[in-house]
């Protein structure tokens, strides 16, 4: 069974099309820029095939069909005709509390995602986007949504409730969402595997380490706590992002600055995290440089980050009653050695034993970092979102 994975953003669209039955990468790609002139298409298909392109995709439809078309290629596609498809699974970023699974896309199912739209206006227009092109492109091929949030609908309420008047919760459905889900469902399983345990006898902390990022605690494969909330503004210092502040100086920011509301969220959103601190950039390559070259905003940058998952990882240990497997993943957690190390020191005490030379081989391949008498096992997983939704499509389809 062929299934094809797409992911929208505003003016972006990213696919993979998988086998199934073996689960092989038959060939994926990224549309950026689209509405833009110089529209980058990159491809890669078999034979290790791979090209850019630069054109005009005026819209989601004309970069999806420039993907099919690269897809049915006589000399670098992957499939004779578009009816190889057999299924096209969809990321949704929010479903809210609307959908706790991934559910078979419908017309109601559809209303649904829109009327999450309050809760993720930047992402899940483009998700809707991408669902309606594929839509009027395969009319007749079953689709599946699988929702970041829904995951994380397993965190008790006592968790998920703000300290504010309740009726803000019953109105507006204003509680912690948590995002990152597919990544973390993903990670956790894969590390039972690797582990060879049962996933619902284990204790996991996975730290999703990318320009967003996100730390989640996983009691018998369930999501219990995490640290993004109503939106992914929340919890840690992240690329661009702040992470949780003091609410008060959101007026306090927007008073000073003469910022309006949308600015000042904005503001949070897009120039403040690591970039904000460093000055310099949110590419964590980038700050180590600058770090090494005696730059002392950028080595707290890195300090402030190391810090901040540090303090959630202890914590959701307490929420757990302890851990077995601390699971470290996306661009940072999978490729940055010291960021591991700055996040992991001192943590004996609480049987997080890392070993400095496996951490140091470990770089964006599936690796123990652990020593040998540690009684948590600290793995580097690389994350693979694609592949999980295109198992929740086969799951719900069959």
């Amino acid at each position: 069974m062929k299934v094809l994975v797409i992911n929208t953003g505003s003016s972006s669209l990213k696919y993979q099309l998988m086998d199934m039955d073996g689960e092989i990468l038959l060939a994926k790609g990224l549309c950026e820029r689209i509405g833009f002139y110089d529209s980058v298409h990159k491809y890669y298909g078999k034979d290790n095939y791979k090209s850019k392109t630069v054109k005009h995709l005026k819209n989601h439809l004309d970069a999806l069909e420039d993907m099919l078309s690269y897809l049915v290629n006589r000399d670098y596609g992957v499939i004779e005709n578009i009816n190889e498809i057999d299924a096209i699974g969809h990321r949704v970023v929010h479903g809210g509390e609307k959908f706790s699974k991934s559910v078979i896309i419908d017309g109601d199912v559809l209303k649904g995602i829109r009327d999450c739209i309050d809760l993720a206006p930047l992402h899940n227009p483009a998700n809707i986007i991408g669902i309606e092109a594929c839509m009027h492109e395969m009319p007749n091929k079953p689709m599946v949504a699988v929702f970041d949030t829904a995951f994380h609908q397993t965190i008790p309420i006592h968790a998920f409730i703000y300290a504010i008047p309740y009726e803000l919760y019953e109105k507006y459905g204003i509680r912690k969402y948590g995002f990152h889900g597919t990544s973390h469902r993903y990670v956790s399983k894969r590390a039972a595997k690797i582990l060879n345990k049962s996933l619902d006898k284990i204790n996991i902390v996975s730290c999703h380490l990318g320009n967003g990022a996100s730390i989640c605690a996983i009691k018998g494969g369930k999501s219990v706590e995490t640290s993004m909330g109503f939106t992914p503004l929340s919890g840690l210092a992240m690329g661009t992002r702040s992470g949780s502040i003091d609410p008060a100086l959101i007026s306090y920011i927007m008073e000073k600055m003469d910022m309006t509301a949308e600015e000042t969220t904005n503001y949070l959103n897009r120039e403040s995290g690591v970039l904000g601190i460093s000055g310099i950039s949110s590419d964590f390559r980038d700050l180590l440089k600058a770090s090494e070259k005696g730059n002392k905003r950028a080595k707290l940058a890195i300090e402030i980050f190391a810090y901040r998952v540090k303090k959630y990882i202890s914590e959701y240990i307490g929420v757990l009653n302890g851990i077995d497997v601390l699971i470290f993943t996306a661009g940072i957690g999978e490729n940055n050695a010291l960021v591991r190390q700055l996040i992991t020191h001192n943590m004996e005490y609480m049987g997080i034993k890392l070993d400095l030379e496996k951490n140091e081989q470990a770089r964006g391949i599936e690796r123990n970092v652990s020593k040998n008498d540690a009684n948590v096992q600290i793995l580097v997983i690389p994350t693979n979102e694609e592949l999980e939704i295109a198992r929740e499509c086969i799951n719900i389809l069959s």
